[in-house]
């Protein structure tokens, strides 16, 4: 519960407002057959989770999907690498959100040596045109890296691992998580170098404060889409919290190191 209830209760008001604009995405959305993917990365304990559950949380299960694929089996690692994604992509009239997703290869599986340098490196040298393809055949992208400090997040994985209705958030893979900062701050900043193409942007968000994350996520996704009755006073971001990558501005904060 926030400290202060006042500003909780601002938050509750602004989110459910926002929450019918997304209604409003979605019948727009099904009207018109159209196909959206939004990719949620980052941080382990960023908020992904979190972000994604304000997102659905009123719309239709029939017509929104989130996918939260597990590390592939055996048969699945002999496959081309996109192949198990490829499956999950939005029908028409579909929203569906991938909470991680291929580039699990830039980041975890590159950090963790679950990948080959080669793996890796044939990766990198392709998602983008995987991307545009998809784009070409009308599914619109919208890519989210959400960002942390080393202390938010060593607070965070403090708290999984006290709550007992966080157990099942707790793997090993959160152990190497603070050891092997740097490595996955170079990891990160490879992939948004190399992978933030005009057919699909990333933005990055400031998720130290879960609240103006949920918030200014919303507002820019609300934003990157066309509905009819769109609300433009309602999507007024914070460009200290949701920005474009890269940030040539000076007044943008820089990504945690």
């Amino acid at each position: 519960m926030s400290k202060n209830p006042s500003k909780g209760n601002a938050y509750e008001a602004d989110l459910r407002l926002l929450q019918i604009e997304l209604v409003k995405l979605q019948r727009e959305i099904i009207h018109q057959g159209t196909r959206l993917l939004v990719i949620l990365e980052g941080r382990d304990a960023a908020g992904k989770d979190g972000s994604i559950k304000r997102i659905t949380e009123h719309l239709s299960p029939r017509d929104t999907r989130v996918v939260a694929l597990n590390k592939p089996s055996s048969r699945e690692a002999d496959e081309w690498y996109f192949q198990r994604y490829v499956a999950q992509l939005p029908l028409a009239r579909e929203c569906v959100l991938f909470n991680r997703s291929w580039y699990n290869r830039a980041g975890v599986e590159k950090v963790m040596g679950f990948c080959t340098a080669d793996q890796h490196q044939q990766f990198m040298s392709t998602v983008n045109t995987f991307e545009s393809l998809l784009v070409q055949s009308d599914i619109q992208i919208i890519k989210y890296y959400l960002d942390i400090t080393k202390e938010e997040q060593s607070a965070r994985l403090l708290e999984r691992a006290q709550d007992p209705l966080k157990q099942w958030k707790i793997s090993p893979i959160d152990q190497q998580a603070q050891q092997r900062w740097d490595a996955y701050s170079d990891a990160r900043d490879e992939m948004l170098r190399k992978t933030n193409s005009e057919d699909a942007p990333w933005t990055i968000i400031d998720a130290n404060d879960k609240k103006l994350t949920h918030l200014n996520l919303i507002r820019d996704l609300l934003s990157r889409v066309h509905y009819e009755g769109k609300d433009q006073s309602l999507l007024k971001l914070d460009p200290h919290i949701a920005f474009r990558w890269p940030a040539h501005s000076k007044n943008l904060p820089k990504l945690a190191k």
